[in-house]
């Protein structure tokens, strides 16, 4: 039988840990962030799909923004030099 390991509290969790969790943290705001202003910004033509259903799925963590980025934005023409 497996026992179950009881979660740390933050205050249990040695310093490296707190920072790490700190980090990622602030890494999934900022992409989550970086992805509403794209999406809010960028005209309809140029999001493949609703702009609704990519707010909702930019709200999974780290995934969504990240998916939005890589598969979400239309390829724009090059600008003519």
């Amino acid at each position: 039988m497996a026992t179950k390991k009881k979660k740390k509290s933050w205050k249990e969790m040695p310093p490296l840990a707190r920072f790490g969790t700190l980090v990622a943290a602030a890494v999934q705001l900022s992409l989550l962030v970086a992805a509403q202003r794209d999406i809010s910004r960028r005209p309809a033509e140029q999001i493949r799909g609703s702009k609704a259903v990519w707010r909702m799925v930019t709200l999974i963590n780290f995934v969504g923004p990240g998916s939005y980025f890589a598969f979400g934005r239309k390829n724009l023409p090059a600008a003519p030099k």
